[in-house]
C-alpha cells in the first residue's frame, strides 16, 4: 500500500500514459471527488494498467500460456456436480435470457473482459488491454494472442467482429440489442489486425467496456463461422468443452487439455437440472450436488444452519422490477402508480425475504453499488395515508381490482403474494398468477410475450456492473424489455447524457436528475437490490461466482 504521498509521485507518473480521460480521473481522485476505490475501478474501465499500478491496484493480465502453473493434484480428476436450475428454453448465446441459461454459457466460453463482481472492477480475459479515443466513440481493444476454439481454429479479431455483428444484427433475433441497440450496430466492430479489433459506437459511451465483458452474458466469443446448434457444441475458449448436453435433464463438461490458460483443477464438472430451489437444496442436503447458484435465505435454513455447508455472497444491483402498463388504465395515471409504490414496506421485504442481505429500493435502476448513484435523492417510504390519498385523487377511492402476472424463480412468488396484501391495506385486490419462466418470457416480443403484454407484473432483472442497461432497455421509450410500456422524451435525453458522460462526478449529476423523475413518474417499482448468493458444502474450495450467477468451477477442489 502505498502512502499518500507516494500514491500521488506515481498517479503523476501515470498522467504520461493516462491520456486526456485518465488525467481527468487522477485529477477528480486529488480534488476528493472520487474515492481510491472509484479511481481504481475508473482505470478498469479505461484499460488503464499505468493508472492502476500507480494507484496500487496491482497488474490487471490474468496469467497466459507462459505462466501457467503445473496441473494441481487437490481435486484433480474430481467431478464437481452443480444442482441448477432448468434453462427456459434453448441454451444459445445469441438468445437466452433466463438465469440458468446464462449460467451455462460461461462453462466454455469465454468474454474479451471478465467484470469482477465483488471489487465492481474490470479484468482481462480474452482482451488484454482497450482504450477510447478522445471522444470516447470509438475503443481499441488488444486482443490475447496464442487462443483456440474447442475445434482447433484460433482465436482472432474476425472472430471478435462476426461475434458482435451477429449480436448487433436487428434481424437476428438477438437478446443483446437490449445491450447494444443504439451503442453498437452491425459492422461497428472492425479488424485493425489479427490482433486488434475497433469499436466504432453510435455515440459516445464512457462505459462501454461493460458492453463487451461478462456482464453482457450473450456476448461469448463464438467462431466466425459459426452456423447455429450452439447446444450440440458449446464451442468456446474456455478451460472445459462439452462432453454431453441434454435438454431438460443436464450437461457435463470435461477438462480442456489445450486451454491458452491455467488448466482446469477438475476433470468434470456436471449439471443437473432441477424445477425450484427447494429440489436444488434437497440435492445438496442428499449429498446428490456440491453447489448450487441462485440461492435464497428464504426457504433455505436447511442450509444456512448447517454447519455442513456454507453461503456465499456480493453485492449487486441484481433487483425485481415491478412494471405498471402506463397506457393501460388505472396506471395511465401517475397518482396510481404513485400510490402502489407507496404502499410497500421496503424495509420489511428486505428483512423478511432476504434476512437482510439486501439494500433498499428506492424505484430506480440506480444501486447502492453504482458510483454514479446520486445517494442525496430522499428514499421513498410506506405511507398508506398518501396512497390512499392519490387514490382518491385519480378517482379510485374504493381502489381497482387487477392480476399481478409472473414467474416463478427464486423469492419472486414470495415478493408477489407480499405486494399483494400490501396492495390490499389501500383497497387495491390483486390476483396472482404465477408462471413457470418459459411462460411468462414467452417470445420475448410485445404480443407474444406476458411479461411484456401483462398490466402489472414482476421480473428478475440479474446485475449489471454499470446501470446503463437498466436505464436503457426497460425504460427508454424503444426499449426492448420496456413492460411499463413508459414513454417520456425527457428522460430520453436524461438517458442519451448519461451514457455520453465519461466521468463519474458528471455521471452522479445527470443520475440525480433520472432518479428524482423516475420517482415522480414511477414507471416501475424497484423495492430492492439484493446480494446474490451461492451456496455450498464445506469440503468445495476455490469455487469464484458473479453478481450475474455465472460459476466458475476451473479452480475448484473437493478436500473431502
Amino acid at each position: 500500500m502505498k502512502t499518500p504521498a507516494e500514491l500521488r509521485l506515481a498517479l503523476e507518473a501515470a498522467r504520461r500514459d493516462a491520456g486526456e480521460l485518465g488525467n481527468h480521473a487522477i485529477d477528480e481522485y486529488f480534488a476528493g471527488r472520487v474515492t481510491r476505490r472509484e479511481l481504481l475501478r475508473h482505470a478498469g474501465v479505461m484499460g488503464l494498467s499505468g493508472l492502476l499500478a500507480a494507484a496500487g491496484g496491482g497488474a490487471l493480465l490474468v496469467p497466459g500460456p507462459g505462466t501457467a502453473r503445473a496441473q494441481g493434484t487437490a481435486g484433480a480428476n474430481a467431478t464437481i456436480r452443480v444442482a441448477h436450475l432448468m434453462p427456459a428454453g434453448a441454451v444459445n448465446p445469441l438468445t437466452v435470457a433466463d438465469a440458468s441459461g446464462v449460467g451455462l454459457l460461461n462453462q466454455t466460453g469465454e468474454f474479451l473482459i471478465d467484470d469482477d463482481s465483488e471489487h465492481m472492477m474490470l479484468r482481462p480475459a480474452l482482451a488484454l488491454s482497450w482504450q477510447p479515443n478522445d471522444k470516447g466513440d470509438v475503443w481499441t481493444f488488444k486482443l490475447r494472442q496464442n487462443v483456440k476454439f474447442h475445434d482447433g481454429q484460433p482465436f482472432t479479431a474476425k472472430d471478435v467482429a462476426a461475434t458482435f455483428d451477429r449480436l448487433a444484427n436487428p434481424a437476428s433475433g438477438s437478446a443483446a440489442l437490449s445491450v447494444l441497440k443504439g451503442v453498437l450496430s452491425k459492422g461497428g466492430t472492425q479488424v485493425v489486425d489479427d490482433h486488434t479489433v475497433a469499436f466504432h459506437l453510435d455515440a459516445p459511451n464512457g462505459n462501454f467496456p461493460y458492453y463487451v465483458s461478462s456482464d453482457n452474458y450473450n456476448a461469448v466469443m463464438l467462431p466466425a463461422n459459426f452456423s447455429g446448434n450452439y447446444e450440440q457444441t458449446f464451442i468456446g475458449t474456455g478451460p472445459f468443452k462439452l462432453e454431453k448436453y441434454t435438454p431438460k435433464v443436464g450437461a457435463s463438461f470435461v477438462r480442456n487439455p489445450d486451454y491458452w490458460g491455467e488448466k482446469a483443477l477438475p476433470e468434470r464438472i456436471q449439471f443437473s437440472f432441477y424445477a425450484d430451489q427447494q429440489a436444488q437444496i434437497l440435492a445438496l442436503q442428499g449429498r446428490q450436488a456440491d453447489v448450487m447458484a441462485g440461492f435464497t435465505i428464504q426457504g433455505g435454513a436447511g442450509i444456512v444452519n448447517n454447519p455442513g455447508f456454507k453461503v456465499m455472497g456480493v453485492k449487486s444491483s441484481a433487483h425485481r422490477q415491478i412494471h405498471m402498463r402506463n397506457d393501460i388504465a388505472p396506471f395511465t395515471d401517475k397518482r396510481v402508480r404513485q400510490a402502489l409504490a407507496l404502499a410497500l414496506n421496503r424495509d420489511v421485504m428486505v428483512r423478511g425475504l432476504f434476512h437482510s442481505r439486501a439494500a433498499l429500493g428506492n424505484d430506480s435502476p440506480f444501486a447502492p453499488v453504482f458510483p454514479s448513484t446520486d445517494t442525496a435523492i430522499a428514499q421513498r417510504r410506506l405511507d398508506v395515508a398518501n396512497a390512499k390519498q392519490l387514490l382518491a385523487q385519480a378517482g379510485h377511492p374504493n381502489g381497482f381490482d387487477v392480476t399481478l402476472t409472473t414467474e416463478k424463480f427464486m423469492e419472486i412468488p414470495d415478493l408477489a403474494v407480499v405486494v399483494q396484501n400490501a396492495a390490499k391495506a389501500i383497497g387495491v385486490n390483486i390476483s396472482l398468477k404465477v408462471e413457470s419462466q418459459e411462460l411468462y418470457y414467452g417470445a420475448g416480443t410485445p404480443g407474444k410475450s406476458d411479461w411484456l403484454d401483462s398490466p402489472l407484473g414482476i421480473t428478475d432483472y440479474g446485475h449489471r456492473g454499470v446501470p446503463n442497461v437498466f436505464l436503457s432497455a426497460p425504460l427508454t421509450s424503444s426499449g426492448t424489455w420496456n413492460a411499463a410500456h413508459f414513454k417520456n422524451p425527457q428522460y430520453d435525453a436524461l438517458v442519451a447524457q448519461f451514457v455520453g458522460a465519461l466521468g463519474i462526478a458528471s455521471q452522479k449529476k445527470i443520475s440525480g436528475q433520472i432518479q428524482t423523475l423516475l420517482l415522480d413518474e414511477t414507471p416501475v417499482m424497484i423495492p430492492y437490490f439484493f446480494d446474490q448468493l451461492i451456496a455450498a458444502r464445506k469440503a468445495l474450495n476455490g469455487v469464484r461466482f458473479t453478481a450475474i450467477l455465472q460459476l466458475y468451477l476451473d479452480r475448484a477442489t473437493l478436500t473431502a
